[in-house]
């Protein structure tokens, strides 16, 4: 599959501050390309190299050549931050910006591909965080991009609304839009992404499909048992089990293990007030490969 975005080698510095380390991957056309890491991570800084809104050492590859000779009429970008005017309503705003260029979308397809049929008239300022949200989601539309890139594009939209994004990001992809998505969200990676490069101070530190990733670096899945018995009573189960205060968690227990595992708990007479079987997720692969907790925005070290 070609390529329609690449990075090699590309170095971003403010001053003394190395922002992206070196950074080298490749975007398959019409995918959902996951760019994930805490705040501080490279995310952002990332992605100007690849628009070619800033300098940068390296190269970079964008639709066949350099971010700053393509048409930007084929490229889509969602700043994280990002103020349109605040005095016109969507309809208006969507549609300033497609008279942008020589060919635009119909707007009224695109306020409803964003949600806002309902708020088509009222003014940018009056709309709520997550309407304002979705609204520069649809600015970003008008033109039909052959490449988006979005930048927390849910932040600060509701549940619904998320759930609503994720799909119409799916339905881009699947019409053939590129998409590179950066998020704190592992929940929206591993929704959306086909492939993910996760980030941190910079550099890549893996990249690959979020399965992938978690099959080589997550760990196991376990059962977790809320109940004061000791582990012992289940020594002879076959299963690897490690006490803490107030459970017990099996390690290595499969969804078709499930079963045998709540059977050798009541032959062992163990009482439970209940048990959660949880498997590995990407940010059990962020521990593994950085030592860092990342929940949300922001990463946390965690001693071992």
């Amino acid at each position: 599959m070609d390529a329609a975005v690449v990075a090699d080698d590309v170095t971003k510095r403010y001053g003394d501050l190395v922002a992206v380390d070196g950074v080298s991957l490749s975007v398959p056309t019409g995918t959902v390309f996951g760019l994930i890491g805490p705040n501080g991570a490279g995310k952002t800084s990332l992605v100007r190299c690849l628009t070619g809104t800033t300098g940068y050492d390296g190269d970079v590859t964008l639709l066949g050549g350099s971010p700053e000779a393509v048409d930007r009429s084929r490229i889509g970008l969602l700043p994280q931050s990002f103020s349109p005017p605040e005095r016109l309503t969507v309809r208006e705003l969507l549609g300033y910006y497609a008279d942008l260029y020589d060919e635009a979308r119909d707007v009224d397809s695109v306020i409803a591909e964003v949600g806002l049929e309902s708020s088509a008239e009222t003014w940018y300022e009056e709309l709520s965080g997550g309407q304002q949200r979705r609204a520069c989601v649809g600015i970003t539309l008008v033109n039909d991009p052959d490449v988006l890139f979005l930048d927390e594009p849910t932040t600060g939209i509701d549940p619904a609304g998320r759930r609503d994004l994720w799909t119409l990001i799916e339905e881009l992809a699947a019409a053939g839009t590129t998409v590179v998505l950066t998020s704190h969200s592992m929940d929206e990676v591993e929704r959306l992404a086909d492939e993910v490069a996760m980030l941190a101070d910079g550099d890549v530190v893996a990249e690959g499909t979020p399965a992938a990733l978690v099959a080589e670096h997550g760990g196991e899945s376990r059962l977790v048992v809320r109940t004061e018995a000791s582990a012992a009573l289940l020594a002879d189960s076959g299963f690897r089990v490690e006490a803490s205060a107030g459970r017990l968690t099996l390690h290595d227990v499969d969804a078709a293990d499930i079963d045998a595992a709540v059977d050798a708990l009541a032959a062992a007479g163990i009482d439970y007030e209940s048990f959660t079987w949880t498997q590995p997720t990407l940010e059990d692969v962020y521990l593994e490969l950085t030592g860092r907790r990342f929940r949300g925005a922001d990463a946390t070290e965690v001693e071992r």
